[in-house]
């Protein structure tokens, strides 16, 4: 995800609720004041202007498997999960193995 993707205050609340942490959270993966994200937050649908703090915001989309999605093909722009159902399961599958926890020596 790039951070020519334009991203908005309603794109970084959108993007939180959908991975369920609070702004305190977010603003740290993001290295941003959590004011900042909040006064970015309450600007509903006006763009972030600043190129640095939009790539901040997307860093912390990323950082937590969030992908903004731009306005196309007659769609308004939105956020997602990066992984689908399919791969979440598989995920899951492969947490749920149990066993002993231990260093493989692998990096």
């Amino acid at each position: 995800m790039g951070a020519d993707i334009e991203i908005t205050g309603r794109l970084v609340a959108a993007a939180r609720n959908l991975i369920g942490v609070n702004v305190d959270v977010f603003a740290r993966a993001a290295g941003l004041p959590v004011d900042l994200v909040n006064r970015i937050e309450a600007s509903g649908s006006a763009r972030v202007n600043s190129e640095q703090q939009a790539i901040a915001l997307h860093r912390a989309c990323e950082h937590f498997g969030v992908v903004v999605l731009d306005e196309r093909d007659g769609m308004g722009a939105g956020v997602r999960l990066k992984f689908t159902r399919q791969d979440v399961k598989q995920i899951l599958r492969l947490e749920g193995e149990g066993g002993i926890v231990a260093s493989d020596g692998n990096p």
